[in-house]
This record gives structure tokens, C-alpha cells and sequence, in this order.
């Protein structure tokens, strides 16, 4: 009887134990390999990129929202219209909505 008793024991012991490792939170591990790389790449997200210099593989490259199409519809614009005179005549170039506009409004100037 007392090894039944043990037995129990353990048991109840032994299955709580496992399922408070499986339903433990995972911290997450930081290696210092991300934080180094994070700290090379900010210096480039701080320079503005140029409407009117950007070819179309670096409009596509740096802007959010902006693919091939998009890209090359903005140095087409350009190339018709003239250089921009604002960031927000973006707006006019076709497939460039207000969203896109100011999800990128930081990384963009004029000049």
C-alpha cells in the first residue's frame, strides 16, 4: 500500500513538473550579433533619399509599398513633368497614394 502511495505521489509530482516546463514562458535571446548589426545599419536610415536623383532599383530598394511598377512610374513622371518641386507632388504620380506617401515621408526630401 505504501508503494502505491508513492507511486501516486510521483506521479502527480512528475506531471506537474512537466507541464509547468512546457507552459513556461521562453524569454527570448538577444545575441549581441543583432544589436551590432542594428547599430551599423541606423546611420544609413537617417540620410533622406533624393526624389530628384534616385534612379528606380533605389526607389524600390529603400521605399516601403514601392515595387518595379511604381518605381519606374515615378522617374517616368519625373523624366515628363520635370524634377519634383515638393515631396507631396509624389501624390501625383500614379499608383502613389496618401498611405504609401506617408509611410516614406521621412526617408524622402527634395531638393
Amino acid at each position: 500500500m505504501r508503494i502505491g502511495y508513492f507511486c501516486s505521489l510521483m506521479f502527480a509530482l512528475l506531471t506537474s513538473a512537466s507541464i509547468a516546463a512546457i507552459a513556461a514562458p521562453v524569454a527570448p535571446v538577444q545575441s549581441p550579433e543583432i544589436s551590432s548589426t542594428a547599430e551599423v545599419t541606423a546611420p544609413s536610415q537617417g540620410a533622406r533619399l533624393d526624389l530628384n536623383e534616385a534612379d528606380a532599383a533605389t526607389l524600390q530598394k529603400e521605399l516601403a509599398g514601392v515595387g518595379e511598377a511604381k518605381a519606374k512610374a515615378i522617374v517616368a513622371y519625373r523624366e515628363t513633368n520635370g524634377p519634383f518641386a515638393s515631396v507631396d507632388e509624389l501624390l501625383e504620380v500614379k499608383g502613389i497614394g496618401k498611405a504609401i506617401l506617408d509611410r516614406n515621408r521621412d526617408k524622402l526630401k527634395v531638393n
